[in-house]
């Protein structure tokens, strides 16, 4: 993929992946419940995989910057992942805040990795 046509398709892949995101999110925290956010734990560690699945598969340039970067990028969400966690302290949820930090980032690396054998093996 040309450099201008990657470029080109950043702004798209992003919004997709935004919208994904809201998608993914919403119809996770509804079939789970409860004050843990379930939807953004899926969503982040459902994009650490595919992530990883990407480096493993060895995708680069204009295919990494759409997909990884535009895509990936905004369909993951480091930010809401921190207010989420400064919620559930400031509401009394400590234990919950506490597993909201350790889970995602175990659950994120672990599935990181398996993406990477995954794309490691099938590349």
């Amino acid at each position: 993929m040309s450099g201008l046509v990657a470029w080109a398709l950043v702004a798209p892949a992003g919004a997709a992946g935004a919208v994904l995101r809201l998608v993914v999110d919403t119809r996770v925290r509804r079939a789970a419940g409860g004050a843990f956010p379930w939807g953004t734990l899926a969503v982040n560690v459902s994009g650490s995989l595919l992530l990883g699945l990407l480096t493993g598969l060895g995708v680069a340039g204009g295919g990494l910057l759409v997909a990884g970067t535009a895509l990936l990028g905004s369909y993951t969400t480091f930010s809401t992942w921190m207010l989420e966690t400064g919620r559930l302290a400031e509401t009394g949820e400590g234990r919950l805040a506490a597993l909201n930090v350790v889970v995602p980032m175990s659950a994120g690396l672990a599935a990181a990795g398996l993406g990477w054998a995954l794309g490691a093996a099938l590349g």
